[in-house]
Protein backbone atom coordinates (compact mmCIF):
# COMPACT_ATOMS: atom_id res chain seq x y z
CA UNK A 1 0.00 0.00 0.00
CA UNK A 2 2.85 2.37 0.80
CA UNK A 3 4.02 2.22 -2.82
CA UNK A 4 0.65 3.37 -4.21
CA UNK A 5 -0.24 6.96 -5.10
CA UNK A 6 -2.11 8.67 -2.25
CA UNK A 7 -5.54 8.62 -3.96
CA UNK A 8 -5.34 4.88 -4.69
CA UNK A 9 -3.99 4.10 -1.23
CA UNK A 10 -6.88 6.01 0.37
CA UNK A 11 -9.47 4.23 -1.81
CA UNK A 12 -8.07 0.76 -1.16
CA UNK A 13 -7.72 1.46 2.57
CA UNK A 14 -11.40 2.50 2.69
CA UNK A 15 -12.46 -0.73 0.94
CA UNK A 16 -10.15 -2.75 3.20
CA UNK A 17 -11.80 -1.16 6.25
CA UNK A 18 -15.26 -2.23 4.97
CA UNK A 19 -14.03 -5.77 4.31
CA UNK A 20 -12.41 -6.13 7.73
CA UNK A 21 -15.49 -4.71 9.49
CA UNK A 22 -17.70 -7.37 7.86
CA UNK A 23 -15.29 -10.32 7.69
CA UNK A 24 -15.97 -13.47 9.70
CA UNK A 25 -13.31 -14.21 12.34
CA UNK A 26 -12.23 -17.44 10.60
CA UNK A 27 -10.92 -15.64 7.50
CA UNK A 28 -7.39 -14.27 7.47
CA UNK A 29 -5.83 -11.33 5.67
CA UNK A 30 -2.52 -11.67 3.88
CA UNK A 31 -0.67 -11.14 0.64
CA UNK A 32 -1.35 -13.54 -2.20
CA UNK A 33 -1.17 -13.40 -5.96
CA UNK A 34 0.32 -9.90 -5.73
CA UNK A 35 -2.59 -8.39 -3.82
CA UNK A 36 -4.12 -8.10 -0.38
CA UNK A 37 -6.15 -11.25 0.03
CA UNK A 38 -8.71 -12.66 2.42
CA UNK A 39 -8.78 -16.42 2.62
CA UNK A 40 -9.73 -19.52 4.58
CA UNK A 41 -6.51 -20.60 6.31
CA UNK A 42 -5.32 -24.21 6.58
CA UNK A 43 -6.25 -24.31 10.29
CA UNK A 44 -9.90 -24.04 9.17
CA UNK A 45 -9.70 -26.01 5.90
CA UNK A 46 -6.52 -28.15 5.84
CA UNK A 47 -6.70 -29.26 2.17
CA UNK A 48 -6.21 -25.65 1.03
CA UNK A 49 -7.02 -24.21 -2.37
CA UNK A 50 -7.60 -26.90 -5.01
CA UNK A 51 -5.52 -24.98 -7.60
CA UNK A 52 -2.58 -24.63 -5.19
CA UNK A 53 -2.97 -26.59 -1.94
CA UNK A 54 -0.16 -24.56 -0.32
CA UNK A 55 -2.51 -21.57 -0.38
CA UNK A 56 -5.60 -20.99 1.73
CA UNK A 57 -8.95 -20.91 -0.09
CA UNK A 58 -9.35 -17.39 -1.56
CA UNK A 59 -12.42 -15.43 -0.59
CA UNK A 60 -11.74 -11.78 -1.47
CA UNK A 61 -8.95 -9.52 -2.62
CA UNK A 62 -7.91 -5.95 -3.30
CA UNK A 63 -5.57 -4.88 -6.08
CA UNK A 64 -4.29 -1.84 -7.88
CA UNK A 65 -4.02 -2.47 -11.62
CA UNK A 66 -2.53 -0.19 -14.27
CA UNK A 67 -5.81 1.49 -15.27
CA UNK A 68 -8.10 0.75 -12.32
CA UNK A 69 -8.40 -0.80 -8.87
CA UNK A 70 -10.21 -4.05 -8.17
CA UNK A 71 -12.18 -5.78 -5.46
CA UNK A 72 -12.33 -9.54 -5.97
CA UNK A 73 -15.29 -11.35 -4.42
CA UNK A 74 -15.06 -15.08 -5.04
CA UNK A 75 -18.47 -15.54 -3.42
CA UNK A 76 -20.16 -13.90 -6.42
CA UNK A 77 -18.24 -15.92 -9.02
CA UNK A 78 -20.52 -17.91 -11.28
CA UNK A 79 -24.24 -17.79 -11.78
CA UNK A 80 -25.41 -18.70 -8.32
CA UNK A 81 -27.55 -17.18 -5.62
CA UNK A 82 -24.81 -14.86 -4.36
CA UNK A 83 -24.09 -13.38 -7.79
CA UNK A 84 -27.81 -12.85 -8.44
CA UNK A 85 -28.23 -11.18 -5.05
CA UNK A 86 -25.11 -9.04 -5.57
CA UNK A 87 -26.14 -7.72 -8.99
CA UNK A 88 -29.67 -6.94 -7.77
CA UNK A 89 -28.40 -5.18 -4.64
CA UNK A 90 -25.89 -3.15 -6.68
CA UNK A 91 -28.58 -2.16 -9.21
CA UNK A 92 -30.61 -0.59 -6.38
CA UNK A 93 -27.72 1.80 -5.68
CA UNK A 94 -27.85 3.30 -9.20
CA UNK A 95 -24.06 3.07 -9.40
CA UNK A 96 -22.58 1.60 -12.56
CA UNK A 97 -21.25 -1.93 -12.00
CA UNK A 98 -18.04 -2.72 -13.90
CA UNK A 99 -17.69 -6.40 -13.11
CA UNK A 100 -15.95 -9.43 -14.56
CA UNK A 101 -16.45 -12.95 -13.18
CA UNK A 102 -15.70 -11.92 -9.59
CA UNK A 103 -13.79 -8.69 -10.07
CA UNK A 104 -15.37 -5.30 -9.48
CA UNK A 105 -13.28 -2.65 -11.24
CA UNK A 106 -13.28 0.96 -10.11
CA UNK A 107 -11.29 4.15 -10.70
CA UNK A 108 -12.36 6.05 -7.60
CA UNK A 109 -13.96 5.16 -4.30
CA UNK A 110 -17.22 6.89 -5.24
CA UNK A 111 -17.69 4.27 -8.00
CA UNK A 112 -18.30 1.59 -5.36
CA UNK A 113 -21.40 0.63 -3.42
CA UNK A 114 -19.46 -0.05 -0.22
CA UNK A 115 -22.57 -1.13 1.68
CA UNK A 116 -23.23 -3.85 -0.94
CA UNK A 117 -19.61 -5.00 -0.79
CA UNK A 118 -19.81 -5.12 3.01
CA UNK A 119 -23.02 -7.14 2.89
CA UNK A 120 -21.52 -9.54 0.31
CA UNK A 121 -18.64 -10.18 2.71
CA UNK A 122 -20.94 -10.54 5.73
CA UNK A 123 -23.35 -12.92 3.93
CA UNK A 124 -20.79 -15.73 3.81
CA UNK A 125 -19.19 -16.75 7.06
CA UNK A 126 -16.19 -19.03 6.55
CA UNK A 127 -18.09 -22.22 7.46
CA UNK A 128 -20.79 -21.56 4.84
CA UNK A 129 -18.23 -20.51 2.23
CA UNK A 130 -16.33 -23.80 2.72
CA UNK A 131 -19.57 -25.79 2.40
CA UNK A 132 -20.30 -24.03 -0.91
CA UNK A 133 -16.70 -24.45 -2.06
CA UNK A 134 -16.63 -28.19 -1.32
CA UNK A 135 -20.02 -28.66 -3.04
CA UNK A 136 -18.74 -26.81 -6.12
CA UNK A 137 -15.61 -28.96 -6.19
CA UNK A 138 -17.77 -32.09 -5.95
CA UNK A 139 -19.87 -30.90 -8.88
CA UNK A 140 -16.71 -30.18 -10.89
CA UNK A 141 -15.38 -33.65 -10.11
CA UNK A 142 -18.60 -35.26 -11.34
CA UNK A 143 -18.55 -33.17 -14.54
CA UNK A 144 -14.86 -33.94 -15.10
CA UNK A 145 -15.48 -37.68 -14.63
CA UNK A 146 -18.37 -37.55 -17.13
CA UNK A 147 -16.17 -35.82 -19.72
CA UNK A 148 -13.37 -38.36 -19.15
CA UNK A 149 -15.84 -41.23 -19.52
CA UNK A 150 -17.22 -39.80 -22.79
CA UNK A 151 -13.67 -39.37 -24.12
CA UNK A 152 -12.82 -42.94 -23.12
CA UNK A 153 -15.92 -44.31 -24.89
CA UNK A 154 -15.16 -42.51 -28.14
CA UNK A 155 -11.47 -43.50 -28.11
CA UNK A 156 -12.33 -47.11 -27.20
CA UNK A 157 -14.07 -47.58 -30.54
CA UNK A 158 -11.85 -45.82 -33.12
CA UNK A 159 -13.69 -47.42 -36.07
CA UNK A 160 -16.94 -45.81 -34.95
CA UNK A 161 -15.19 -42.48 -34.43
CA UNK A 162 -13.57 -42.68 -37.88
CA UNK A 163 -16.89 -43.60 -39.50
CA UNK A 164 -18.60 -40.69 -37.79
CA UNK A 165 -15.81 -38.34 -38.85
CA UNK A 166 -16.00 -39.54 -42.46
CA UNK A 167 -19.75 -39.12 -42.51
CA UNK A 168 -19.35 -35.59 -41.20
CA UNK A 169 -16.76 -34.75 -43.85
CA UNK A 170 -18.90 -36.15 -46.67
CA UNK A 171 -21.81 -33.89 -45.72
CA UNK A 172 -19.74 -30.78 -46.43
Amino acid sequence: MAELPADRRAALEAVRKVILKNLDKDYEEGMGYGMIGYYIPHRIYPPGYHCDPKQGVPFAGLASQKNYMSVYLMSVYGEGVEETWFRAAWAKTSKKLDMGKCCIRFKKLDDLALDVIGEAIRRLPAKKYIEDYVAALGKRSVEKAARASATKRSSANPAKSAKTSTKHVRKR
